[in-house]
């Protein structure tokens, strides 16, 4: 395979790329754009970059929303008592159904890594013993990670220890926590200790649902963050969410970074999830309710933005698309300057990858021909358009083609 007249990030020029055996064997500049050859990819001057990676999504409930009844509060806690009344009605071909579905959204718009959440506060493990099978099927067009997620705890649950040990057992990658939903600060306290001992056991990454509130008084960061630098784990553990983090003062703030920079945790924000459920209890001024994105990265944190669901109890809406996400999230973090969106693309992308422990993914000689090539020619131009996924292609096979929405009929001016 070869792929003629391909921009990429941060470099000026054209490109052409060869492939062989599903690697890059050579990435050259060229001196002026090429004219077609037979059985070349021409990218057209488009930009051509890593795919893009979901490292906070919930695939066992995707699809769900209205089933058996709506989220009509909108708020983050009525979604969990509306996930509490689908559970009971999962079944393997139910969950199966429902995955394949959204994967293929995912994968049709650049998407190859993924770390999904799945509830394991069921004594059934339905969804999580259904996503372990599938995730070998999916190989060819997605990287799948599993998080053991205990949606209603794990000391606050009847056997949450159980289960979380046995989601292990039955081939979860990661695991995952949600202290702010425990019955205690104690009981948060304690489950935030209990993971990072489990994980070290078992070696196995931490991705925790960590002060998904607007209580600024919810502060398990801190424990987490502290628990991951006391293991020497702070690379393979992940904050999701932090939301109370909007709400904190600064000077604790000021405090805090200085932990999580020892830590070295890293961050997944998921902007239009948060934005929609916190500032619930608000009236006005009502609080945009999205941790401190802007401020981690200028502090050298890793933060990767995700889109969490897609029509499910917690948001009606999702489609599959990050960059629209990653618009969305500039806006709402206030990060449009020029610095910010001349590199913006990385919150999809590099920064995900980091939080997933992927080391094989980057566009350079010797690594896998994994690639997407976006409309625009960078990543402020790719933002800007809000284009498509003109191509996705995976270990050099083409996934994805897209061909440009064509104007046919332009007003007279």
């Amino acid at each position: 395979m070869r792929i003629i007249n391909a921009r990429l990030r941060q470099q000026e020029g054209l490109f052409t790329l060869d492939v062989a055996e599903e690697h890059f064997t050579a990435i050259r500049p060229q001196a002026a754009t090429l004219g077609a050859e037979p059985g070349a990819l021409d990218a057209g001057g488009n930009l051509l970059c890593a795919p893009l990676v979901e490292p906070h999504i919930h695939l066992d409930a995707a699809l769900t929303a209205g089933e058996p009844s709506w989220n009509m509060s909108g708020t983050l806690f009525e979604g969990i008592e509306r996930w509490a009344e689908r559970k009971p009605l999962l079944t393997p071909a139910d969950v199966e159904r429902r995955v394949l579905s959204t994967v293929e959204l995912l994968a049709a718009n650049g998407v190859q890594h993924v770390r999904t959440h799945v509830d394991v506060t069921d004594p059934g493990l339905v969804a999580l013993k259904s996503l372990v099978r599938l995730r070998e099927r999916l190989k060819p067009v997605l990287d799948l990670q599993i998080v053991a997620f205990p949606q209603e705890g794990i000391l606050s649950y009847p056997n949450g220890k159980g289960l979380m040990e046995q989601a292990l057992a039955e081939g979860a990658d990661v695991v995952g926590g949600i202290p702010h939903f425990e019955f205690t600060r104690e009981y948060g306290v304690e489950s935030m200790h209990w993971v990072m001992a489990l994980a070290k056991r078992h070696n196995k990454r931490v991705d925790v649902h960590c002060d998904e509130t607007d209580d600024p008084a919810s502060r398990f960061l801190e424990v987490l963050a502290t628990a991951a630098l006391e293991a020497g784990m702070g690379e393979r553990v992940t904050a999701s969410h932090t939301t109370a983090m909007h709400s904190y003062d600064n000077a604790y703030c000021s405090k805090l970074f200085r932990l999580l920079k020892m830590s070295g945790i890293h961050f997944v924000s998921c902007p239009t999830e948060s934005i929609h459920l916190q500032g619930r209890f608000d009236s006005y001024p009502k609080r945009r309710g999205v941790t401190r994105v802007k401020e981690l990265l200028a502090a050298g944190i890793k933060v990767a933005l995700a889109e969490d669901s897609i029509r499910d109890p917690w948001y009606s809406l999702g489609n599959g698309k990050l960059l629209r996400v990653l618009d969305a999230g500039l806006h709402i973090c206030q990060m449009m300057g020029y610095e910010d969106i001349s590199r913006a693309l990385d919150l999809i992308t590099d920064n995900g990858a980091r939080v997933l422990g992927l080391d094989d993914y980057g566009i350079a000689v010797g690594k896998p021909a994994s690639f997407v090539i976006l409309e625009g020619e960078d990543d402020f131009e790719v933002i800007r358009r809000q284009g498509e996924v003109l191509y996705s292609v995976r270990r050099g096979r083409v996934l994805v083609e897209r061909r440009p929405a064509e104007l046919v009929r332009r007003p007279e001016i």
